[in-house]
């Protein structure tokens, strides 16, 4: 009885509606959000798990091998997708299917799941196991779907810049609703007052009519691009998140801007979801956790990524070596030994480690098994090849550092930096 008052007392408070508060415990930016009406909140993050919230506590799903891009619930299910190619399905995991590119979007009816795909398709999932049908467009990256009420037709958004209208059963391409000047990056549809809004790279919010595609409203700002939109559960406010960080809410009754405030010390936002009672808005960026604000009191709290971040310090302020972890090292690898939930293994203690060791890591089969031992050689070695040349097949991104004096300066930092404290 003592042990259970005990872990009972250690649980986070139950957050009551309309307070400002965070959920912190990733370890890499927050891509996506998603709110299920008993309250749970689940996110998705650059440190390629999802977490499932009850009450500000976390269950980590873990499973994808790259940056986990979205999350939506579909009954009693949890479903995410990243820059693994897979869509996954939760509890469990399972994998529902692969694309050949990242994954940016989901949507979900009652009988299907349709992803968005960099790799120029849209994947429709049957729920019940059936085949899937993928749908070519062959003119660029995918970046939004979302289906009709009922179910039976399904909206995409391209970076090629066209709104398109599909048939569910048939996989044919009904319409093409529009063709912007640049690529659509968010979509969202209201059919209960009859109109659809997207989001583009130029900045612009803009509504139309569902049945005539007439443009209704247009909320091009100064700033760019729109990377997430999300309407309250009484349809009432569109909120709209851009890469400059700010979020506007639109009265969608009166169509006028209501709240428009910088969320952001710096950075832009990624996802963005209202809670289940509509009167909280839960953003995420680029830093570790996800901020949600009262609807009636946007403003009026602090901002976001408050936690120093190495790759959004000034480069004046470090010296070369420390620089270049910065930019190519940082925001997936930790220094310090607990390795902070990142989408990389730690590196402290590095030097002299086999690669694949650090426990309670997923690692790519490829690491698994290797032969390598971290060194001056090894590291240089992966840095010049490129680790998709380097180390072929591991989940590391593809990227190179060409100047050998700024692979020395990473490699002598990173001797300082992660050397275990018995040895300094």
């Amino acid at each position: 009885m003592r042990a259970l008052l005990a872990a009972l007392l250690l649980l986070p408070p139950a957050m009551a509606a309309a307070d400002f508060f965070t959920l912190k415990g990733h370890g890499g930016p927050i891509m996506g959000i998603a709110s299920a009406p008993d309250g749970r909140i689940a996110t998705a993050s650059f440190d390629n798990t999802v977490g499932l919230w009850t009450d500000g506590a976390p269950q980590w799903l873990e499973g994808h091998e790259a940056a986990v891009n979205v999350v939506l619930f579909n009954g009693t299910g949890v479903y995410s997708a990243g820059d693994d190619f897979t869509l996954r399905h939760w509890p469990g995991g399972e994998i529902l299917g692969r694309h050949k590119g990242k994954i940016v979007d989901l949507a979900a009816s009652k009988t299907h799941v349709a992803s968005a795909s960099w790799d120029g398709t849209i994947g429709i999932w049957p729920l019940d196991g059936s085949p899937p049908q993928m749908l070519p467009l062959g003119s660029g990256g995918i970046n939004a779907v979302t289906f009709s009420p009922d179910g039976t037709q399904l909206y995409s958004a391209g970076t090629d810049g066209t709104l398109r209208l599909w048939d569910v059963a048939t996989g044919e391409e009904r319409q093409q609703l529009l063709r912007h000047g640049f690529g659509l990056n968010e979509l969202l549809i209201n059919a209960d007052d009859g109109w659809l809004a997207y989001g583009a790279v130029d900045g612009g919010t803009r509504i139309l009519d569902l049945q005539s595609g007439e443009a209704l409203h247009d909320f091009t700002l100064d700033r760019r691009p729109i990377l997430a939109l999300a309407l309250s559960p009484d349809r009432h406010h569109l909120a709209v998140g851009d890469g400059e960080g700010y979020i506007m809410v639109i009265d969608t009754q009166s169509w006028r801007i209501t709240r428009d405030f910088r969320a952001t010390l710096r950075g832009p936002i990624w996802a963005l979801a209202f809670s289940a009672d509509g009167q909280n808005i839960h953003a995420g960026g680029i830093d570790d956790a996800m901020y949600s604000w009262p609807l009636a009191s946007l403003s009026e709290h602090e901002q976001m990524a408050q936690d120093a971040r190495s790759f959004l310090k000034d480069p004046d302020e470090m010296d070369n070596g420390e620089r270049q972890f910065a930019r190519k090292c940082s925001i997936c690898h930790a220094l310090t030994p607990d390795g902070k939930r990142r989408a990389g293994p730690t590196l402290h203690g590095v030097f002299g480690r086999p690669a694949g060791t650090v426990p309670g890591y997923l690692y790519s089969q490829t690491l698994t098994g290797s032969d390598i031992i971290w060194s001056d050689d090894t590291i240089n070695q992966l840095f010049d090849l490129g680790p998709d040349h380097y180390i072929p097949g591991s989940k590391m991104p593809m990227q190179r550092i060409t100047g050998a004096q700024d692979r020395a300066d990473l490699i002598a930092y990173l001797r300082r930096a992660t050397a275990p404290e018995d040895t300094k």
